[in-house]
Parts: structure tokens; sequence; C-alpha cells
């Protein structure tokens, strides 16, 4: 396709014309200028020799005398001739060299761009519409956080979430503070330095990041800490951080409901991705569990009495609490699991334990309850944290004994916090709003309502952006309904490649759309042989399966409401306003030090100058 000719609707291409027009006219053009460059080294010669007034005034006469030597051919033509023969070729030259510098690296997915979304088409991604919207819903930076977008005095206007730059105009492309984000790619694509960082590093207030790597936290938190204070939230060691706070969960739990969505998250935590679950005992473990962590919470217990309890079927403590505290039918339903059947009983209790198998880890629950009366360690307040301009880093493993549970509950208590403080607020939103990015939330932060809850987020100034690795990942936590829901309640798609499955690929490539091919074909006259041409317009698919699945690095496309799907050139954070402070974090914080810093920019730090090169060539 490249080479062809789009129409003003950006969607039809006209087949290449036949060679041999243009050859014919190249030859013509070689013709013709060779002719100028004679006469121009005539004239300038004679000029220089003082009898141009020998010379015939029209230019065919001139090339005539030339050729019947009634003009004089001398030295000083002959220079000029090649002065401008060398002269062309270095032009030509150059201009070979910016082409090539322009094409190299390109793929086909790149030449497809032009029949996707460009100027009027993604008017609601651009600087201009990000700012507008960020002025309407009158965001601000937090005061004194030092983001570009707040004065000493106070709070400014702010734009939005980066999410590349149009791959034909290099213009930046921004997700507004209203919009909702899912971005599906695969290992090693780029999500990290490309979009998990500049989204941080451009949050105008509190942050909250999900993650199975320290590399964000290594990479954003310096730049973060000169803004408010970090939490760095590590029960499985991951960045290797000591337990300085602590979070208790049951603090969470003021009511039956909450004590019910805890458990809920220690349910979703505990399984491995698409495990079949029991009917009957596996939301008969929830409810119990959801019945002792209420009962611990009003009891005023540590969590890690919760597990002691569900190694105790027998032990009715529980039961008296919640009695005492006006909870009758939860203290019924905790002591009928109690008085029933051995086997029922110990069935039940099994699948809580199950569920709470992380309490179990020491590592886990120093962090999750206070040592003793001599603990001074502060207490991490949710409502207090998103008043500020701090930033959480949640990090968890994956597999048995993660703490994926107590990764999910700190992170939706956040955000029920925001939401209660943004229902206080004027136009019940957050002025400033919460940037939560949720990396490998598949595997460490298994949300069971975020899909349902997705979209009502959005209208309230609490800006998540979820990135999963496939859709496999998100159906096996969500099911496929869930999926659904997630996906087509997010304002803002991105896809960055790296994915193998066809039926998500399919969807894509319809949601691309088609453009229109002009195809010509000649046919001859038989005894007269006289040639017409037919044209027929045939549509295609602009990105098929097989072009998303070898979408390259550094590539992305961008499907938001309102707008066509746009091809992006992603912005590594190295390539960013940050790229100096976010390598002197890693360098203060990543034990490695400069080994890290280089790995880290590697392939990245490559991709950066071919694309500075090829600015230059299209610049």
């Amino acid at each position: 396709m490249t080479g062809g000719l789009t129409n003003p609707a950006n969607n039809r291409v006209r087949d290449p014309a036949p060679a041999g027009p243009w050859v014919l006219v190249g030859a013509m053009l070689v013709v013709g200028l060779a002719a100028a460059d004679l006469w121009a080294a005539i004239t300038l010669s004679h000029l220089l020799d003082g009898t141009a007034g020998a010379l015939p005034a029209a230019v065919p006469d001139r090339l005539r005398a030339l050729l019947q030597s009634r003009v004089g051919w001398t030295g000083t033509t002959t220079g000029i001739l090649i002065a401008l023969a060398v002269i062309e070729a270095l032009l030509a030259a150059w201009v070979l060299v910016r082409l090539h510098i322009r094409r190299r690296g390109r793929s086909r997915v790149d030449d497809l761009a032009g029949f996707m979304g460009t100027g009027r088409d993604i008017a609601p991604l651009t600087r201009k519409a990000a700012a507008a919207t960020a002025k309407r819903l009158g965001v601000t930076a937090h005061p004194g956080t030092g983001h570009p977008g707040a004065s000493d005095g106070g709070a400014a206007p702010v734009v939005g979430v980066p999410l590349g730059r149009h791959l034909l105009t290099g213009a930046p492309l921004y997700g507004s503070f209203e919009d909702m984000m899912v971005m599906v790619a695969g290992p090693r694509t780029g999500k990290s330095t490309s979009y998990v960082i500049p989204a941080m590093l451009e949050a105008p207030g509190a942050c909250l990041a999900t993650s199975n790597k320290r590399d964000v936290l290594d990479a954003t938190r310096g730049v973060r800490a000169a803004r408010g204070p970090v939490w760095v939230f590590d029960p499985q060691g991951i960045a290797a951080e000591d337990p300085a706070w602590f979070w208790d969960p049951l603090s969470y739990v003021t009511d039956e409901v909450r004590a019910a969505q805890l458990a809920e998250h220690f349910a979703a935590g505990s399984r491995d991705p698409g495990a079949k679950t029991d009917a009957y005992f596996d939301p008969a473990g929830r409810k119990l569990l959801a019945g002792l962590l209420l009962a611990a919470a009003l009891g005023n217990r540590p969590i890690t009495e919760v597990y002691r309890w569900l190694t105790r079927p027998t032990e009715d403590e529980p039961v008296r609490i919640l009695a005492r505290h006006g909870h009758e039918l939860i203290a019924d339903a905790v002591d009928g699991v109690i008085a029933a059947p051995d086997k029922q009983r110990g069935g039940i209790y099994g699948t809580a334990q199950q569920m709470a198998e992380c309490l179990t880890n020491r590592q886990v629950t120093q962090w999750v309850t206070r040592g003793g009366p001599d603990d001074r360690r502060p207490a991490f307040d949710p409502a207090r944290f998103v008043r500020s301009a701090g930033t959480l880093y949640s990090l968890s493993k994956e597999g048995s004994g993660s703490a994926g549970p107590l990764v999910t509950a700190l992170t939706v208590a956040v955000v029920e916090a925001a939401e209660e403080l943004a229902v206080a607020s004027p136009g019940g939103r957050l002025a400033t709003p919460l940037m939560g990015v949720l990396d490998e939330a598949a595997n460490v932060c298994r949300w069971q309502r975020l899909p349902d809850l997705y979209s009502h987020y959005g209208s309230r100034g609490i800006i998540l952006m979820t990135i999963l690795q496939s859709k496999s990942q998100a159906v096996d936590v969500w099911g496929e309904s869930g999926w659904r829901k997630l996906f087509s309640a997010a304002n803002v798609k991105v896809y960055g490649g790296g994915v193998s499955e066809t039926g998500f690929l399919e969807d894509l490539s319809r949601l691309v759309g088609e453009h229109e091919r002009i195809r010509s074909s000649t046919t001859t006259g038989s005894g007269s042989g006289s040639q017409s041409v037919s044209y027929q317009v045939q549509r295609q698919r602009t990105l098929d399966v097989a072009d998303l699945a070898a979408l390259p690095k550094g590539r992305a496309l961008v499907f938001a409401s309102g707008a066509r799907p746009a091809l992006v050139r992603t912005v590594p954070w190295m390539a960013g306003p940050h790229a100096q402070a976010v390598k002197a974090s890693i360098l203060a914080h990543n034990p490695a030090g400069q080994n890290n810093l280089e790995t880290a920019m590697g392939d990245v730090a490559a991709a950066v100058a071919a694309e500075a090169k090829r600015s230059v060539g299209e610049g």
C-alpha cells in the first residue's frame, strides 16, 4: 500500500500506476534538467567573460547556436556545468538520506497510519482538548507539590494522562481527567516505561500504583517524594522495604457490607486464575470469613485473630462479640456453622482458611498489625492520604500465600476514601484527581467489583488505568461478562502489542475499521489492439490480525470515545521532561544502581535515538 494515494476521507487508496509511464516521465525530467544546466552554463560563462552580447536571446536559439558551433565553449562553461552537476548530486544525496532516515525502522503498520484517526478524527485526544476538559472540571494540581501544573502560590490547571505522539503528526495525545483507561499489552512491550511511569509523574495529586516488580517504585520514588509522602506496602519483600508503617485492614470494616467486601478480596486473591469454585462451600466460607472479620473489627482484635478462630471451628467468641454489638443475625449465621455436622463444618472452615492463608505469613502480618504497645510506627490512613499529594506503592507476588488480597483491600480502601471525599466536594468530584495505576491488575489486584464501578469513578475524579497482559487474564478474574464491562466502560483503550489471542485481535481489527482500495485492470481488444482500463473499489481491513499481533515495539493503538482509532509512537520516560529526575531516582533507590539503569534504558534508549533521527528526517 505504500505509495498509494488517499482521498480526503482518509479511507481510500489507489493502486500504484504502471511503471512504464513513470519511467518515461523520469527520462523527460532528466533531459529537461540537462538542457537547463547547459543553458545556465552557457549564459553564466559568457556573462562572466563579457561576451553575453553575442548570445541569441531565445533559449532554444542559444542551444542550437552551441550545437552549430556559433557560440564558443569555454573553460568557464565547463567549470560552471561541473559545479551545477555537483550541487545537484549533493542535493539528490541529501534527499535520499532524508528519505532513508524517514523510512528506516518503519513497518507496514506505520504505512497504514494514514487510514486511521488524524486531524479532527482525534480531536478529543489532543492537548488542547485535554486541557480544556481539565479547565472545565476545575482540575488543579495539589498546591506545593512541585508538579509542572502547580505554582508556588497554589493550584493551577493541568493537562491529562500522556498516551504517546501521533505517528504522522508527532502531536502529543492525552487522556483527560475524566477518562478511565484500560491497556492490554504483552510482556516486554514498554508498558512501564511508556505508560505507568509517565502517568505517575504527571499525576497532579495523590497517586496509587500496584505492581509485582520494583522497577516503577525505583523510577518514580524520588520524583514523587518531592511532592508528598511516599508509602511502600511491601509485605512479600519485593523491594526489600522495611515495615516502617502498617495498615490494619479491619480499620476498613465499619459494617457488615465492608466485612463482606473484605472477605471477597480474600476469596478472589487466594484462588488461582480461572480456578473452579464449589457452589456451596465457596460462598459459605466467604460468608463465614466476613462474619469473623466483622467480629474482629468490633472486638478491636488484630486481623490475625481471624485465622486463629478459623483453626478452632468450635470457638464461639466471635458469636458473642457479634451479638453484643447488635448483629444477631450474623451471630446466628456463624453459630449455625459451628453447630453444623462435622463434615459440613470442616468443609466451610477449611475453605475460609484457604482464603485467609496469607495471614499465616509473619512477614506479611507485620505490615497489617501493630507489634504491641511499644510499636510507634504510624498507621496508614486512606482518608488522610487522598487529601495529600502522596504516593502509595502496593507490591505483591502471584502464587500461594500471595499478599494480593491485602493489596486489593488497601487499594479499595483508598479508592473508597477518595469517593467519600468526592461526594463531599463541590460538583461531587475531586478537584485534584486521584490517579490509580493498576499494573498487573489480574495478578496482584483482583478487585471483583471493578468492572461494575469503572465508569462511575471517572465522574468522581478518580482516574484508574488498568493494565493487563492479555484478555485471558481479565476473563480469568472477572469472567467474559466482567471483561466486556471493563473494556466498554473505559473511555480510553490502549493496545500495545505482544498479544497473540486471535479472538481479541479480531475484535480490535474490526474496531480499527476498513478502507477502500481502487484496483485497475487493463483489457486489450482482439484485433484492434485498443486498450480499456476498468476500476473496481474494494474494501479491506486496515489492520488484520497478523498486523496487530506483530505490532512493533514503540507503537500503540489508542481507541477513545468520540475519536477514530489512532496509531501512536510511544514516548518512554527517557524522552520525557522528567528523564534526569527518574535516572537520579533509579540510581538512588535501586541496589544495583547504574547496572539496572543501563538495563532499564537498553532497548528503549536505542529506540528513542532512532526516533530522534527519524524526527530529524521528517523535519
